[in-house]
């Protein structure tokens, strides 16, 4: 038996998955960071934390594997996209890593279309200057931080500095190089033309390789760390969404991935590049060699759901913890018994800023409609609509693109909640399936492991054998109907409050 392992550096921690070469999860391992707000609208962490988490959840895994690590033919990388990790000459890193979900180089971004041009850019780049992504993080430094700016040799993405921590080499691969704004990619590599104009020397860059190929071996000092044999391959990976793209078998036209983590991704394979004019969904290289992906990205969809969690909802929490249930139960049980629509209550879900289709840093969250007939439970309920409206309006982007939608599969927290499940279905009026994995990116970085160590011949292969539909959800048309209205006012509500938006950013 071979194993191969997948690695997933998230936001919230490290995930380590052993996987053998027939698919099943042989072991798994977590381990927990902090992420650190020092002003409204910062996300930062430590890199440290990173290493720590990676280390320690590799040991825990071999741990679990026991003998059975000697197996071990490859790892795979993936990781939150966007973060940046600036690196002096010696690979000391020079401040806090600013995360995907940082909103601070607003004036950045539009700094980088003025001088480029809104429609160069996205034809260039085939993306817009967005706050989330890695460029307008580096001119941000530039313009705040010279003295460490002056200091910068390289510029790593998270999975990518564990990568070198991993193997002492400099690499990236296509997927997550493409969310930088600095990534040519139609052609699949640096965009030499647009970091001169933006003055960002090439080198800062490390090299772009395909998903399932090798960049490096684990090195002597981390496998005596871990327990893992020296010398294991490290597959270039991909980013999380690329990566989790494989995890659900999004490797053919058709397939669509529907995932509510913290953010919020509507996912589709593209066999030529796909563009949307406006910029308002992202067109990036996927992780499978040769082939791309169209994505729209909201910012707060389960991260939402946790907020109300945390902030209105201690009676669940506390039931929870009694019965050993999982409060989120409780708050769903409570939302099916509010009719359609919440009763008028309609939630935006731009607790952090707002990615597709608005492009707006200074969009907030937001109850509209509220009277004294409404609860708890309609607010839950209107939580749980609002960030499959914000899901629609990605699918909708998709259509308008004319990319095939044939099945849409349902991944992260928003898969395990029928309830949530059927209300996704009905508001996009598209059949929901659930495959037989959920367990993220790791299991996508450690499919590309399976690819690129010569397990499968290919990353279809590896999807082929490991991934299969295990259940359906279908809509109600009477419901889909209900929605198609109140999916018309919430986008109404994002319209009527977005100027009163940025300004009460600028009074904070």
């Amino acid at each position: 038996m071979s194993i191969v392992i997948g690695v997933d550096i998230g936001t919230s921690g490290t995930k380590a998955l052993a996987v053998d070469d027939a698919g099943a999860v042989k072991a798994s391992a977590l381990a927990e960071y902090p992420l650190d707000s020092p002003k409204p609208g910062w996300a930062e962490q430590d890199p440290a934390d990173w290493k720590r988490a990676a280390i320690e959840a590799l040991s825990n895994l071999a741990q679990a594997l026991g003998a059975a690590a000697k197996d071990v033919k490859g790892i795979g990388l993936t990781g939150q996209m966007h973060g940046s990790v600036f690196l002096d000459a010696n690979n000391n890193v020079l401040r806090p890593a600013i995360l995907w979900c940082d909103q601070r180089t607003a004036k950045q971004c539009d700094d980088i279309t003025a001088k480029v041009g809104a429609d160069r850019l996205i034809q260039m780049v085939c993306n817009p200057a967005l706050t989330g992504f890695t460029a307008p993080k580096i001119l941000w430094l530039r313009d705040n931080e010279p003295a460490a700016y002056e200091k910068v040799r390289k510029v790593l993405l998270p999975k990518d500095y564990i990568r070198l921590e991993l193997t002492g080499e400099f690499a990236t691969d296509v997927a997550d190089a493409s969310g930088t704004l600095l990534f040519d990619v139609r052609n699949r590599t640096w965009h030499r033309e647009l970091m001169a104009l933006l003055d960002i020397p090439a080198d800062f860059m490390p090299r772009a390789f395909e998903g399932p190929e090798i960049t490096g071996t684990l090195n002597p000092d981390v496998a005596s760390m871990t327990g893992l044999p020296a010398g294991i391959p490290v597959i270039a990976g991909g980013g999380d969404q690329a990566a989790g793209g494989v995890g659900c078998g999004i490797v053919r036209p058709g397939v669509i991935s529907s995932t509510v983590g913290t953010s919020g991704v509507v996912f589709a394979f593209a066999e030529k590049i796909s563009l949307d004019p406006k910029g308002r969904v992202h067109t990036f290289c996927h992780s499978v060699p040769g082939k791309w992906h169209v994505m729209g990205v909201m910012l707060s969809a389960g991260g939402s759901l946790r907020w109300f969690r945390d902030a209105l909802c201690q009676n669940e929490k506390a039931v929870a913890a009694e019965t050993g249930a999982d409060p989120y139960e409780y708050i769903a049980d409570a939302a099916a018994r509010v009719p359609v629509g919440s009763e008028g209550l309609t939630f935006l879900p731009y607790l952090t800023g707002e990615r597709t289709p608005h492009k707006d840093p200074y969009a907030r969250g937001a109850f509209i409609g509220l009277s004294l007939r409404h609860t708890r439970a309609h607010m839950a309920r209107a939580v749980l609509e609002g960030v499959a409206f914000g899901m629609r309006d990605s699918l909708e982007i998709i259509r308008e693109m004319g990319v095939p939608i044939e099945e849409v599969r349902a991944s992260g927290g928003g898969a395990r909640s029928p309830f949530w499940r059927q209300i996704q279905t009905d508001i996009n009026n598209v059949p929901l399936v659930r495959i037989n994995i959920d367990e993220g990116p790791a299991y996508g970085a450690a499919l590309l492991a399976m690819a690129g160590t010569g397990l499968c011949s290919s990353v279809e292969e590896a999807c082929d054998a490991t991934i299969r539909v295990v259940d359906s959800c279908e809509p109600d048309a009477e419901r889909a109907r209900q929605y198609d209205r109140w999916f018309n006012e919430y986008q109404s509500a994002y319209k009527a409050l977005a100027p009163g938006f940025r300004r009460a950013a600028e009074i904070v």
